[in-house]
C-alpha cells in the first residue's frame, strides 16, 4: 500500500511542465535583446540587398525577382534563424545542469520536447509577425507591394507559419540534442540549415530546372515557402510552377509531425553528460 501511494505521489501532470518550459524560453528571449536583432535584423538586410541586387535579374519563363519574390523566403528565413537560436539553449541547458534536472524528473519525455519546441516556435512566430507587419505597412504605403491578400489568406498564412516554425524548431532540436558545443552547432547550421533555406524556392524559382530544380522539389521547406506565396501574394499556380496549397499543407504538416516524433524518440536516448 505504501509503495502504491508513493508511486502516485511521483506522478506529475505533463501540461504544467510544457507551459513552464515554454515560458522559460520566452523569458530568456526577452532578456537577450541581441537575439531580436540577430534573427530579425539580418534577414531584413538580406531581403533588401537581394531584392535590390537581383531586381533586374530574370530567369527564363519566370517573373522578375523583385521585393515581392523574396518576401516569403525572408519570412521563412526569420523562422529558421529563430529556431537555430532557440535550440542552442539545449546545449547551454545541458552544460549548466538544468537539462539533467529535467531528464530525471518524473515527467514524460514528450512534455519536455513539446515545451522546448513550442517555446522556440512561439518566439519564431513573434518575430515572423513583426516582419509580416513591416511588409503590410510597406505595401499599404506603396513602398514595396509585397503583400496582397484577404483576411482569410492572412489567417491561413499565420497558421502555416506556425506549422513551419514547429517543424524547423524540431529540426533544430534534433541537431542540438546530440551536440555538446555551440561551435559544432553553428558548423552544422552553415553546411546544412542555410543551404536548406537557399534551396527552398526562397532564392531561386522552382522552375530553374536541372539538378537544382529537383533538389528544390524534394526539400520540405520548399512547400512552406510556396504556401506563403499562395496566401500572401495570391500567385497563379500554372504561371509560377508552384505546388498547390493542398500539397503545401500536406508536406508542411508531415514535416512537422516527423520532426516532433523524431525529437520525442531521440530524447529517450542517452546522451553524453546525461545522468540517466
Amino acid at each position: 500500500m505504501s509503495t502504491s501511494v508513493r508511486s502516485d505521489s511521483l506522478v506529475v501532470s505533463p501540461w504544467p511542465v510544457v507551459g513552464t518550459l515554454c515560458s522559460r524560453e520566452l523569458v530568456r528571449f526577452f532578456r537577450q535583446k541581441n537575439r531580436v536583432f540577430g534573427a530579425l535584423g539580418q534577414p531584413i538586410i538580406f531581403w533588401l540587398l537581394f531584392s535590390a541586387g537581383l531586381g533586374k535579374a530574370r530567369v527564363e519563363g519566370s517573373t522578375n525577382l523583385d521585393y515581392a519574390h523574396f518576401f516569403p523566403g525572408t519570412l521563412v528565413m526569420i523562422l529558421l534563424f529563430t529556431a537555430i537560436f532557440a535550440t542552442i539553449s539545449i546545449i547551454e541547458d545541458r552544460r549548466e545542469g538544468f537539462l539533467q534536472g529535467v531528464l530525471v524528473a518524473p515527467i514524460p519525455r514528450w512534455s519536455m520536447v513539446l515545451g522546448k519546441v513550442l517555446g522556440g516556435a512561439t518566439i519564431a512566430m513573434l518575430q515572423g509577425i513583426m516582419f509580416l507587419a513591416l511588409g503590410g505597412l510597406a505595401s499599404a504605403l506603396g513602398w514595396y507591394p509585397v503583400i496582397s491578400t484577404s483576411a482569410a489568406g492572412l489567417l491561413a498564412a499565420l497558421v502555416l507559419m506556425f506549422v513551419v516554425s514547429l517543424a524547423l524548431t524540431g529540426l533544430g532540436f534534433l541537431i542540438a540534442w546530440r551536440m555538446d558545443s555551440t561551435q559544432g552547432f553553428h558548423a552544422i547550421m552553415s553546411v546544412f540549415l542555410l543551404p536548406m533555406w537557399l534551396l527552398s524556392g526562397a532564392f531561386f524559382p522552382m522552375d530553374v530546372g536541372g539538378l537544382l530544380g529537383w533538389i528544390i522539389r524534394i526539400n520540405p521547406l520548399t512547400y512552406g515557402v510556396a504556401g506563403l506565396r499562395h496566401y500572401l501574394q495570391n500567385v497563379d499556380v500554372p504561371s509560377t510552377h508552384l505546388p498547390s496549397p493542398a500539397i503545401c499543407w500536406l508536406v508542411s504538416v508531415l514535416f512537422a509531425c516527423v520532426t516532433l516524433t523524431a525529437c520525442w524518440w531521440i530524447a529517450g536516448k542517452r546522451t553524453t553528460g546525461d545522468l540517466l
